[in-house]
């Protein structure tokens, strides 16, 4: 299966891709440079400068966004007004990188290393009443989450365990029972990733630019390609969220390198995705 292409090379490190129709369709974040990126109906792409870092985003039941930034969280109100919490941490050497919202409208975002040593960071959890909590720790570099359609399961990658992991859900014992979903194998690094409506597994690998399927049992049976060296988080959108947006970066690459290395593609996979889940506070 081929991805069609839908930007230009308009981020360094495109992540975190989210549809929402309170924000009238597609946010992602060019990462590093602490953007957010949004995509218009006639194709072009706006850009906010929010902070130094912005790992992910989700919207609030409330109106406006809860953001990951480098070191901890913030919140964007209706009107644009942009409030930034108390720092998580105060480590220099580790910065957010991804996130997403559990059924009960609480905010995850993890951290990795900025040299990716391994078992350095943690998954933690912004709650609506706006405190915080470590729900994961020995972490290398903490990707993609995204819970099951009844919510009792969450999918989630270390990109550095080469493997999706799932998780049991319940609002009282939140994530627990971690065990291994799916393998990626020789080495592969599973990066963002989201759930479709039949329970399907789709997660970016970002050692290729390639997205793949598992079903809901695990099973691996559809490969998406794309013509970048990196593919970095995917989500469903449209009227009908039935696209899946794949983001993708050029990182660490020559300027002349990798072309298309930073645009946003789309591919049509025969499947609808989820309502994105919404941060309750």
């Amino acid at each position: 299966m081929q991805a069609e292409q839908v930007t230009d090379p308009v981020a360094y490190h495109g992540e975190g891709p989210v549809w929402s129709a309170r924000w009238g369709g597609l946010r992602w974040v060019d990462m590093l440079a602490g953007d957010v990126l949004s995509l218009a109906d006639d194709g072009t792409v706006g850009r906010r400068h929010v902070s130094e870092i912005v790992a992910a985003i989700r919207p609030r039941r409330g109106g406006g966004a809860v953001l990951g930034v480098e070191r901890g969280f913030a919140l964007e109100d209706a009107d644009g007004t942009l409030t930034h919490l108390p720092r998580v941490w105060d480590d220099e050497g580790i910065r957010m990188n991804e996130g997403g919202c559990d059924p009960d409208g609480r905010f995850y975002c993890g951290s990795m290393a900025y040299d990716q040593e391994p078992g350095a960071a943690s998954l933690y959890r912004l709650d609506p009443d706006g405190s915080t909590h470590t729900v994961l720790e020995g972490v290398t570099v903490s990707n993609g989450l995204e819970w099951s359609p009844d919510g009792s399961r969450a999918y989630y990658n270390d990109t550095a365990t080469s493997s999706v992991a799932v998780f049991d859900y319940d609002p009282e014992r939140g994530l627990h029972g971690r065990r291994t979903f799916a393998e990626i194998p020789e080495g592969g690094w599973p990066d963002g990733l989201t759930v479709d409506a039949d329970g399907g597994v789709w997660t970016a690998l970002a050692d290729r630019g390639q997205v793949w399927h598992f079903t809901a049992d695990g099973r691996h049976d559809e490969v998406i390609d794309l013509p970048v060296g990196m593919a970095t988080a995917c989500t469903f959108g449209g009227a009908d969220l039935d696209q899946l947006f794949i983001t993708t970066s050029r990182e660490n690459l020559p300027p002349d390198a990798d072309p298309l290395a930073g645009s946003l593609f789309r591919a049509d996979v025969g499947v609808r995705g989820l309502p994105v889940r919404e941060f309750g506070g």
